[in-house]
């Protein structure tokens, strides 16, 4: 069956910036894709161009194509990107003038439409610093229908990128909801990057070698099935396991919606073809929902933070003295204050660091001078008044803005999704006519329990995979294991009580479970856990990277039945053969 493959350079702002040559001189490609966006970035670029309105784009994409753009011409790759950020018109006019001054010929178009930040009132949306709402890939389709090598975007899906290549190149309808869905899947695989290729896999250290995984590449088929693989040469591995891991990460049910189809994450099936390369099959879609998802920034106000260091005996005695008299000597309390005590510390340390704790004031307020000098100076006065020890691992400084992400919703016919083609011709792209309100999926029915036995209690980890990511103030875990008795396991033991007792920071928070049988995974999102989103930094973590390790360290009772080895050296051997 024909196919094409389309690559990925870019997994978020300040990616690999040899990427694209990389992926450009490393094998064969149809399309090179690059996804610059996030929630954190969208507020970057919305400061970018508070500064200069002619800026909120992704300055690295144009240094890329420096030596990239003539490199894509000379192979007749296209290149799509939604590099545009909030500025798409802009980013495509400084590509022309690249484009002139390397004596190139390269047509250059882009989609337009998803600002809403000047409408964002009349759309009940408030008065946001951007507002952006999510398209799909039908713009992108169309630019490449009209000749274009290079398509810029600003908001659309990540999976869009792949999705609109493959819906031109194989002339898909609207309504071609189990391709659509198909391409959804490899997109979200793909769109991060060498997350799909290895990185941030809690297998890690069974990846031959991870020193430069190389980008991931999806070969899409006419009935929206593929192949995710790399360029030969590459480092890092793609299995059935690092593919899962990306398919798990963001996710929130069962039901994955987007502009263009709902795709069902609880029909993905995943085989492993051979060494490097897994097939997604199976995959089936659904008309979208009638309202497009919108990303929300505002300023949030201004945040300050200081750090003490406690050491040796006495942690929560110091941690109290310091407490009591920062709050006392404040002049004007902080409309936000929090303190974080973590307890690094260990009994009769062999080093001085080891013996010490880390106590964390963080201060938020509307005005940038009562969290400045006015909080952390006094913090440094504490230095010969209060605990023995007192360090700081902070010097004094002034606060800095914060952002707060919010996703709202307005009804796809109220966004002006245009396909701006190389010769400026502008096409409407007309919002889906079949539209599905979206529900919740039915539980699937659990597997057989296990027969009851011997346990031993041991981490997570030991026998599970997991990853973990972030969508506004929530985060999930997606948690999976490799054969049929362990998920018999799992999807019994992992309960959101069990959540709630193995995370104590989310016992309070509402927490949903989706089970994913085909891929033996369960996701879990945990709502409100990263207060008000990644730029308000409620936690140490604020992406939530590093939640599923934790989850993963975490010890219950494992049967001792399935605690025979299991490694992804056999993976890989099996793969190969």
């Amino acid at each position: 069956m024909q196919s094409i493959r389309i690559g990925n350079c870019s997994g978020f702002y300040g990616d690999r910036g040899s990427a694209v040559r990389e992926m450009l001189t490393g094998g064969d490609l149809d399309y090179l894709t690059g996804d610059y966006l996030a929630e954190l970035t969208m507020l970057i670029l919305g400061k970018d161009r508070m500064k200069d309105p002619d800026l909120g784009y992704a300055k690295t994409f144009l240094r890329q194509m420096e030596d990239g753009l003539g490199l894509a011409l000379d192979r007749g790759v296209k290149i799509v990107v939604n590099a545009g950020g909030l500025n798409p018109a802009g980013l495509t006019a400084r590509l022309r003038d690249l484009a002139d001054r390397l004596g190139l010929s390269a047509a250059c178009a882009y989609v337009d439409g998803d600002d809403l930040t000047s409408r964002a009132g009349e759309l009940g949306l408030g008065a946001p610093l951007t507002a952006n709402a999510y398209l799909g890939g039908w713009g992108i389709a169309e630019c490449l229908g009209a000749g274009a090598d290079v398509v810029v975007t600003g908001r659309v899906t990540d999976a869009s990128l792949v999705v609109g290549p493959a819906a031109h190149h194989f002339g898909w309808q609207r309504t071609d909801y189990d391709r659509l869905a198909g391409a959804v899947v490899a997109g979200h695989v793909v769109e991060c990057g060498t997350q799909a290729t290895g990185g941030n896999f809690a297998f890690f250290t069974e990846i031959p070698d991870l020193t430069r995984p190389g980008f991931p590449i999806a070969e899409i088929r006419e009935d929206g099935s593929s192949v995710i693989t790399k360029h030969e040469g590459t480092g890092g591995a793609v299995t059935v396991d690092t593919v899962t891991a990306q398919l798990m990460y963001e996710i929130q049910d069962a039901r994955y919606a987007g502009p263009d189809v709902t795709t069902r994450l609880d029909t993905v099936r995943l085989t492993q073809q051979g060494p490097d390369r897994v097939e997604i099959a199976g995959v089936r879609g659904e008309a979208p929902p009638p309202r497009l998802k919108v990303s929300l920034t505002t300023l949030g106000g201004f945040r300050n933070e200081m750090a003490f260091v406690l050491t040796g005996l006495d942690i929560d005695a110091k941690a109290d003295l310091a407490r009591s008299q920062l709050e006392s000597w404040l002049p004007v309390r902080p409309a936000e204050l929090t303190w974080d005590l973590a307890r690094l510390d260990r009994p009769n340390a062999e080093t001085e660091e080891q013996a010490s704790a880390i106590l964390r004031c963080i201060v938020r307020d509307a005005d940038p001078n009562t969290v400045g000098r006015a909080f952390s100076n006094v913090a440094v006065e504490l230095a010969l008044a209060s605990y023995p020890g007192c360090t700081f691992l902070s010097m004094p400084g002034n606060g800095s803005a914060y952002g707060v992400y919010t996703p709202g919703y307005v009804d796809a016919d109220q966004v002006p999704h245009t396909a701006v083609l190389p010769d400026g011709t502008r096409v409407d792209i007309a919002p889906a006519e079949d539209t599905r309100p979206l529900t919740a999926v039915d539980d699937p029915e659990l597997p057989t329990a296990l027969p009851a036995g011997d346990c031993r209690d041991l981490p997570l980890g030991t026998l599970a995979a997991a990853r973990s990511g972030d969508k506004g103030g929530n985060a999930n875990i997606g948690v999976w294991v490799r054969t049929d008795e362990q998920w018999r396991w799992l999807a019994h033991a992992l309960t959101v009580d069990e959540i709630r007792r193995l995370l104590p920071e989310a016992a309070t928070l509402p927490i949903t479970r989706t089970l994913l049988p085909q891929l033996r995974a369960v996701n879990f999102v945990i709502e409100g856990i990263l207060g008000k989103g990644v730029a308000y930094n409620a936690r140490f973590d604020p992406q939530a990277k590093g939640l599923a390790e934790w989850l993963r360290s975490r010890h219950l009772p494992i049967p001792g039945a399935l605690l025979e080895p299991t490694t992804t050296d056999t993976v890989l051997r099996e793969a190969a053969s």
